[in-house]
């Protein structure tokens, strides 16, 4: 059987080794890597399934195929949990032995191939949901990927809802310490007198509704990480334990006398200015120091208008599939309203969003009337926080044509060819603006007309 068999898989282009027993089978596959063995289940000394056993142990993705004239369902059930590939019972025609060895080495090299990819996705794993090209971006996922190796502390800057959490994921996924634990905090979330007892637990008694030692976050988070978000909002008292933590690696439960010594990495990102609130004596200094050892800033959505397209994208397939909807699209005007948006709540805003329109959406094409977002006035996107110059002067300007387009089609009473003549521009031009602003009809710009007079007089 064994020379038949080696005699036909040679004719089909294998190169094949024998073992004249399972002990010499063994040793070669200490010395040797195989890419497929073969072998029966009754030998002489050490059987078939000590055989696969040991093989595995050497090499756990080795396809094994046993083969046995004393076939039971109990040795064919034994077998594959063992891990072999597949069972054969003798007699059997060489053709299906054949195609069973083709599909074994198909699998080990598809499992090869994921082995592979795996390990060249280990470095980028972490950035996996960072959707973003755009310059800021790029840079501020080669400063995650820079640091990520080290133990060092990392402050994430940014308004609320850029994606800090995200950040902080992507450091502790990329870090050695990705196989321990990550453990996240919102610090502004939970009241002072309760956070201290979360973050650094408590001993039984602590305080009246205390009747058992609690382990806190720093003590969960033990080989791991911990990420502080809002961590400007601490209160002062639990900042100093936060900097002892830092600079010692120690701390006491609430209540306690014990020190215990933590090995933790601290992620911490705040939406606040913590200079300023340095400067007003609501955040200590010191530990400012120690938590921006390695600050990133993560830019606001406004600042990146060219990642808009793809988050959407991304938000419509996931919110699609959740929702078990046919994929749509968006429309070009509908994307046109993105990409224009302040988006003041940043990507967690863009998500709603495009949540909403998907439950709204009937069709196959998302629509600006999905969108629950307006293009807001100059005047208010003036006011708002956090409003660069250049977006400012876009909205005035945006603001100057509706108005000036509005006054001359009053004055030839909606006649769109005169007004394109006086306004020297072509017909097809101030349809798409009479489009974009929202003058469809002398009726509504007449109202709107009047209305911003009204205004005008006021101001």
């Amino acid at each position: 059987m064994q020379q038949m068999l080696a005699a036909t898989l040679t004719t089909e282009g294998y190169e094949v080794e024998l073992a004249s027993d399972g002990q010499e089978g063994i040793n070669r596959a200490k010395d040797k890597r195989y890419d497929i063995v073969l072998t029966d289940l009754k030998l002489p000394g050490v059987d078939g399934l000590q055989v696969l056993s040991e093989i595995k142990k050497n090499d756990p993705e080795a396809p094994v195929i046993i083969m046995t004239a004393y076939a039971t369902v109990e040795n064919a059930v034994q077998a594959i949990k063992m891990g072999a590939f597949d069972f054969l019972t003798k007699p059997f025609d060489t053709d299906r032995l054949s195609i069973l060895i083709k599909r074994a080495l198909e699998n080990r090299r598809l499992i090869a191939e994921n082995t592979l990819l795996r390990e060249e996705l280990a470095q980028t794993i972490g950035l996996s949901e960072i959707i973003g090209k755009s310059e800021k971006m790029v840079q501020a996922s080669e400063l995650v990927q820079k640091v990520s190796p080290s133990d060092t502390t990392v402050l994430l800057q940014g308004e609320s809802g850029t994606g800090k959490e995200l950040f902080a994921r992507a450091i502790h996924n990329l870090s050695p310490r990705k196989n321990g634990p990550y453990v996240a905090i919102n610090c502004a979330a939970i009241p002072r007198e309760l956070l201290e007892n979360e973050l650094f637990g408590s001993e039984r008694g602590a305080f009246t509704s205390s009747i058992a030692r609690k382990m806190g976050k720093f003590e969960i988070a033990e080989q791991g990480t911990i990420f502080l978000d809002e961590v400007g909002d601490l209160d002062v008292s639990l900042q100093a334990k936060l900097l002892r933590v830092l600079q010692e690696k120690k701390f006491e439960r609430l209540g306690g006398t014990k020190t215990i010594n933590v090995n933790v990495r601290v992620v911490a990102a705040t939406n606040m200015d913590l200079r300023e609130a340095i400067s007003r004596k609501m955040f200590r200094e010191d530990l400012y120091y120690r938590l921006s050892v390695f600050p990133i800033t993560i830019p606001p959505l406004r600042e990146r208008r060219e990642d808009i397209a793809a988050l959407a994208d991304y938000f419509i397939q996931r919110f699609s599939s959740e929702m078990k909807k046919r994929p749509v699209k968006l429309s070009r005007d509908a994307l046109t309203l993105l990409e224009k948006y302040h988006w003041p709540g940043n990507v967690r805003e863009l998500e709603n969003t495009i949540e909403r329109a998907i439950i709204l959406c009937e069709g196959r094409t998302i629509t600006p009337e999905h969108l629950a977002i307006r293009l807001p006035r100059a005047s208010e996107i003036s006011l708002r926080e956090g409003a660069g110059l250049k977006e400012v002067g876009a909205m005035a300007q945006a603001e100057a044509e509706k108005s000036l387009i509005r006054r001359i089609l009053n004055q030839t009473h909606g006649n769109k060819r005169k007004t394109a003549e006086i306004l020297k521009i072509d017909y097809t031009t101030l349809f798409e603006k009479l489009k974009k602003y929202g003058l469809q009809s002398p009726r509504q710009v007449i109202e709107e007309d009047a209305a911003v007079e009204v205004f005008g007089g006021k101001f």
